[in-house]
């Protein structure tokens, strides 16, 4: 059974810091791309960054770039987003997602959440 769990969300305030993470089980971790979304209330989805397997390629959306740190851990099934001058713009539930790639076929697969709030 697939299961991604983010963790490391929470209140911040205006530039502060938090590191996100996402532990992924039931799958093959180093072969998956992993990248990371944001739901803001009342928006769409939004792309934030995403690293490649397994070179660790990064690629970050522009309300991530300068500010945002993507990466992973191989041998902890773990991935990473290290976030820095928070703005309250950044205010979203942030998502994991996994893409595995298995006889031609890409697999998709979401975590829950976790709701980051930056306070003014």
């Amino acid at each position: 059974q697939v299961q991604l769990v983010e963790s490391g969300g929470g209140l911040v305030q205006v530039g502060g810091s938090l590191r996100l993470s996402c532990a992924a089980s039931g799958f093959t971790f180093s072969s998956a791309a992993m990248s990371w979304y944001r739901q803001a209330p009342g928006k769409e989805r939004e792309w934030v960054a995403a690293i490649t397997n397994p070179g660790g390629t990064t690629n970050y959306g522009d309300s991530a770039k300068g500010r945002s740190n993507i990466s992973r851990d191989n041998t902890k099934n773990t991935v990473y987003l290290q976030m820095n001058s928070l703005k309250p713009e950044d205010t979203a539930v942030y998502y994991c997602k996994a893409r595995s790639r298995s006889v031609g076929i890409n697999y998709d697969y979401w975590g829950q959440g976790t709701q980051v709030t930056v306070s003014s």
